[in-house]
């Protein structure tokens, strides 16, 4: 978190951010062109958020793109903010990136103290993942090409006699424990469903003694409901403080959404 701090304290980069969370996944040329400064200066700038994790960095053909990771804030949100505020201020702003096919893709990336496959096991067991999707439950066999279901832990609806699920999809691929590509479908409203599908890949890279976990949700709309992807930050902060303190988050937020649909979950 001294990193993330570090980071933030400096107005240019604050102003990086704001420019990647206005439009995201830019390129250094485009992110030169709207700060009063050098080329050198813009990339001094994004290294230091990129070692911070508040910037992950993905070449695109002969492009390199720029993706705000919201990941590092909501852990700061959780630890320093969360104890003070109130549960609807847990709602983070859905993050605009607008590519040339007019669809999106978002990036999130975190790292976790455990191993390859530790973390395999809390992406694909359904009771580890109940805890940090806050009830939600994954069934599927994890086979290629198998289908799953994600069905809320809540209590049903008022005359309702079963659960329905509200998010589904298919194991494009598996490579345990290293990468999971996955189809998504989310059915918990009208407006998620006219969406239609997405998809969504886990990747575990075993650093030292840690893991990193970059969650990677494209295939998205050219303006998507965020609904479908706002849930991530919350999602991997929960899954790092299960993993590594075998606790669950309490946060309001994680309240808020354990009355409702995990975006993105």
């Amino acid at each position: 978190m001294d990193d993330v701090f570090r980071a933030l304290a400096d107005p240019t980069r604050r102003s990086l951010l704001d420019e990647l969370f206005k439009e995201d996944g830019q390129t250094l040329s485009a992110l030169e062109a709207r700060l009063p400064m050098t080329r050198f200066g813009v990339m001094k700038h994004l290294k230091l958020l990129e070692e911070a994790g508040l910037v992950v960095a993905r070449r695109q053909g002969r492009e390199k793109r720029h993706f705000l990771n919201a990941v590092p804030i909501q852990l700061i949100y959780d630890r320093w903010v969360s104890k003070y505020a109130a549960p609807w201020a847990a709602t983070l702003s859905g993050l605009k990136h607008q590519l040339e096919d007019r669809t999106m893709e978002k990036v999130f990336e975190i790292y976790i103290k455990t191993t390859p496959e530790r973390l395999w096991e809390a992406i694909t067991s359904k009771a580890m993942r109940a805890k940090y999707t806050f009830g939600l439950q994954i069934s599927s066999d994890w086979t290629p090409g198998s289908r799953y279901e994600g069905v809320s832990g809540g209590q049903p609806a008022a005359g309702s006699a079963a659960h329905s699920a509200i998010l589904e999809g298919e194991n494009l691929e598996i490579d345990p424990p290293r990468r999971l590509v996955q189809s998504f479908r989310a059915l918990w409203s009208d407006d998620v469903k006219s969406e239609g599908t997405s998809r969504v890949t886990w990747e575990i890279q075993q650093v030292a003694d840690s893991c990193r976990l970059t969650v990677t949700h494209d295939q998205l709309r050219d303006e998507a409901n965020p609904e479908l992807y706002g849930g991530w930050p919350m999602i991997l902060s929960g899954l790092k403080t299960l993993l590594e303190t075998g606790e669950t988050l309490t946060t309001p937020g994680s309240l808020m959404y354990a009355q409702g649909p995990v975006a993105g979950a």
